[in-house]
């Protein structure tokens, strides 16, 4: 039996890859790691076979232990955190060459922010785009300033010093959209952001000139991307093979997840003529931000609306026979509108105007 162990199981991204495994492989066991009884609750009340551990991401030693006991470590708690990522490695290292570990870790494309960051250059485009394929090797040496190359660093190092005992993977998904279908939370940023600060503003908003480019993907197409990882980990390793095969772990194992990209200023105004369609705003002008603007609508909302993050996912569709079937980013910008409507009261909730308070 496959024993799987997870980080951010009441997650939007853990959440929602969660769900899509247990519903396809209810034969695995697997542990989650959560905070608390109340996070502990939550996920029983949705998977009753999971096995619960109860700590957070500094729990060295719990999640050394709990990864040592798992074939397949999920991390999909936090891209950032060190503590985590070197007290998983930490466990399987202590596997044996016979039976070997596989950790899919959790990184994101906010990682090709950083020329953008350098140069304080926000809201305009750029033309870099970065593969997993063919130029795996330009991703996997970026700059050590990049946000999120610390840890990735870490995993890397994982799966080539320790190549016998520790299969590694590294997901970096883009811009993620969608209602989530996990326990917890259900609802992503990005795109749910930028309604929340149009609605506030009365007014659409785009950093900028608002020409950035970024990728972007359905949760759920995200989530099957996990599945197949976790399924050909759970067969050793690959299901399948051929001459000339690119790599599936490793030094190579590195996985951008995309269907598209979108222009940011584009989406704006999207948001904004639905939003005044909606009757959330009244005007479907677009008002352009300062980076610092910017910030105050979302932490790091300069970057995460104003640089540019623009990556092909080949390696996925190639190795993996992945193939994103999930609806459009513009396609959902009504629903998170109305979701973040509800969020800010900026429409009656039903029950309010049902019993008359409003």
């Amino acid at each position: 039996m496959t024993k799987v162990f997870v980080t951010g199981a009441t997650g939007y991204i853990g959440g929602d890859a969660l769900y899509a495994i247990v519903q396809k492989h209810p034969e695995y066991d697997i542990t989650a790691l959560v905070r608390n009884s109340d996070k502990g609750a939550t996920v029983a009340a949705e998977y009753a076979k999971i096995k619960l551990v109860y700590g957070d991401l500094d729990s060295a030693d719990l999640i050394t232990k709990e990864s040592e006991k798992a074939d397949v470590v999920c991390h999909f708690a936090n891209a950032d955190h060190t503590v985590a990522a070197n007290a998983i490695v930490a466990g399987l290292a202590a596997r044996t060459a016979d039976r070997p570990g596989f950790f899919i870790h959790t990184s994101g494309t906010g990682i090709l922010l950083f020329t953008d960051i350098r140069t304080k250059t926000f809201g305009e485009a750029s033309e870099k785009v970065y593969d997993d394929l063919e130029h795996v090797s330009e991703v996997t040496s970026l700059p050590d300033d990049a946000p999120h190359r610390h840890v990735d660093k870490i995993v890397l190092a994982a799966g080539t010093d320790h190549s016998d005992r520790i299969k590694t993977a590294i997901v970096c998904p883009p811009t993620i959209y969608g209602n989530g279908r996990g326990p917890g939370n259900k609802i992503s940023h990005q795109l749910p952001a930028l309604c929340k600060s149009t609605i506030e503003h009365g007014t659409g908003i785009q950093v900028g000139a608002g020409k950035t480019y970024w990728g972007n993907v359905h949760v759920h197409d995200l989530s099957t991307l996990y599945l197949k990882l976790v399924e050909e980990a759970a067969h050793g390793g690959s299901t399948a093979e051929w001459e000339g095969k690119p790599a599936l772990w490793g030094a190579e194992g590195y996985y951008f997840c995309e269907n598209g990209e979108h222009v940011w200023g584009d989406i704006s105004k999207k948001v904004a003529k639905e939003a005044k369609k909606q009757g959330l705003i009244e005007t479907d002008e677009v008002k352009s931000l300062s980076p610092e603007e910017a910030d105050k609508c979302t932490p790091f909302g300069k970057a995460l609306w104003g640089a540019n993050s623009r990556a092909r996912a080949k390696r996925a569709r190639e190795v993996l026979r992945w193939k994103p079937e999930g609806h459009s980013i513009e396609d959902d910008i009504a629903h998170a509108l109305k979701q973040q409507a509800k969020l800010t009261e900026a429409i009656p909730p039903h029950a309010k105007v049902a019993t008359g308070d409003m």
